[in-house]
């Protein structure tokens, strides 16, 4: 694993997960299990409020290549080939999707100690090209992320990026949507004996003069079982807590409420994920 600033995806990374990830008021459903040969083969449903939807995903692992097949609900079909390693710090993912012939893409990533480049071109007449780097180190790093339609020749997206890490705390700034979103988050590990953290994330939309302030906490009751709560600056409070149960079984209670319209009923959302 190369100590240096990581991928352009991984500035802000740390607050986003604490403030969104696992957040879902879907009921899932997953079932992992796995062969004797290695292939693990993984089985998921989700219900959305009426519409049900589900998948199926196959993996195997064969030294550094990793083929993932899955299938949804609409029977499409889609392919991740990754080959890790192919040479120091070079990951190489091709991805596609059936029966969507424009959905091919190949994809490189190179981790150095002083620099993070993720590239990708997507498998037509006139792709897309997507290039994002980050230069400087563990920490601090300065990175850019653009997107170019060869097919209209114009940047469809082009953001930049800051992360500061400082001990125990890290401190992100980005700007999104083309100059439009400006984003900055906040991540401080308050004990680590127990995962608690406390995290913000600020964002503005320059053409709505739009301002997002969310906030939230993380807390281990104990090695098996983590509280996390959020609330924005609409009023949408929501907790949530996540138990495993056994090595093999995670159960997870999301609950969210709107405080400007406590009349209305609160959203709940439960996730179990079974493995092998």
């Amino acid at each position: 694993m190369v100590n240096g600033p990581g991928l352009y995806s991984d500035i802000g990374k740390r607050a986003r997960d604490l403030l969104f990830k696992d957040y879902q008021n879907d009921h899932k459903f997953t079932i992992t299990t796995k062969t004797s040969t290695g292939l693990e083969v993984t089985s998921s449903g989700v219900r959305k409020g009426e519409i049900f939807l589900a998948d199926v995903s196959t993996k195997l692992k064969n030294k550094n290549i990793t083929t993932d097949v899955k299938v949804d609900t609409n029977s499409n079909l889609l392919t991740t080939i990754t080959v890790d390693e192919a040479a120091p710090g070079l990951k190489t993912i091709f991805s596609f999707t059936l029966p969507d012939q424009k959905s091919g893409k190949v994809e490189l990533q190179y981790q150095h100690d002083y620099a993070g480049i993720n590239t990708s071109i997507g498998l037509t007449a006139s792709p897309v090209v997507n290039i994002s780097g980050v230069l400087g180190n563990n920490l601090i790093s300065v990175g850019s992320d653009v997107s170019f339609d060869t097919a209209t020749g114009d940047f469809i997206k082009y953001n930049a990026g800051l992360n500061v890490t400082h001990a125990d705390l890290i401190a992100s700034l980005t700007l999104n949507d083309r100059g439009d979103t400006l984003n900055a988050s906040y991540y401080h590990v308050v004990s680590p004996l127990t995962n608690t953290a406390v995290g913000a994330e600020f964002s503005h939309s320059f053409s709505s003069n739009e301002n997002v302030l969310t906030i939230g906490t993380q807390h281990a009751l104990d090695p098996i079982t983590l509280l996390k709560a959020r609330v924005n600056n609409y009023g949408r409070a929501s907790a949530l807590i996540q138990h495993d149960w056994s090595p093999k079984a995670r159960f997870s209670l999301v609950g969210e409420v709107d405080t400007a319209a406590i009349d209305k009923s609160a959203k709940v959302g439960l996730a179990v994920a079974l493995k092998p």
